[in-house]
């Protein structure tokens, strides 16, 4: 980790608001989808997903800079893997405040979204955990890993908001799954019976298939950019800062 990072405390705070907000984005517009909309589910995604994208784009803009703007644990794992080959990116004590912070933010995130439109905190009981949602979601996964990384290593990071939020978006759209490729924001939308939820059942299957989808992103960019781990600080933004305290 370079000597110019913002303090963790810092790069904590930012993962905590950055995977909150995204989570009341997903959910949130998922709600309002459902009440604009409700005998129309093609119409409810789109809705969903435009949300989504712009809201995305715009979270990696503001806290990019501070932490990176990982809001998932798997780029924060992927990384410190990474990292270790060149002695950048994030030490393992960080990956675990930042995940950390990314499960409590997303939790979080999905409590206040379901209270901003008063249909109360509940458990979904809206089962995804098919084959076709899981090789989804490997699909997706390892598509965002090699996109944010490949960005990073061919030194176009200013591109990363857009262009995440542009895959995300397509993803919605073209895996089964709707394209979650986050263990903390599956988390969260556990914590809402509406349109974005995801019942308990299913996220052990789904956080395993987004962990391959990973693994399989991280070979891919190794095969295709050698030198990406020399820019594990530059994911998904680079994020120094003047003051260090």
């Amino acid at each position: 980790m370079t000597t110019n990072q913002p303090p963790l405390w810092r790069r904590a705070v930012a993962e905590f608001l950055g995977t909150s907000l995204l989570v009341m984005i997903v959910v949130g517009s998922g709600i309002m989808a459902q009440q604009l909309s409700p005998n129309d589910v093609g119409l409810q995604l789109l809705q969903n997903s435009t949300a989504t994208v712009l809201g995305l784009t715009v979270l990696i803009l503001v806290f990019g800079p501070v932490s990176g703007a990982h809001f998932n644990p798997v780029v924060s794992l992927v990384d410190w893997i990474l990292g270790r080959r060149s002695g950048a990116g994030l030490t393992l004590p960080d990956v675990g405040v930042y995940v950390a912070s990314q499960a409590i933010g997303a939790i979080g995130g999905s409590a206040v979204a379901n209270a901003m439109f008063e249909v109360g905190t509940s458990i979904s009981g809206k089962d995804r955990a098919s084959g076709g949602h899981l090789l989804g979601e490997v699909v997706a996964t390892a598509g965002l890993i090699l996109l944010i990384f490949a960005l990073a290593a061919t030194k176009r990071g200013v591109l990363a908001a857009p262009a995440v939020g542009a895959y995300i978006g397509a993803a919605y759209w073209f895996t089964s799954s709707t394209s979650f490729a986050n263990p903390a924001v599956t988390v969260g939308r556990i914590f809402s019976d509406t349109f974005a939820g995801i019942a308990p059942a299913s996220v052990p299957a789904f956080v395993i298939a987004q962990i391959v989808g990973a693994v399989v992103g991280l070979g891919l960019l190794l095969v295709l950019f050698p030198s990406a781990a020399s820019a594990a600080d530059d994911v998904v933004l680079p994020h120094e800062a003047k003051a260090s305290s």
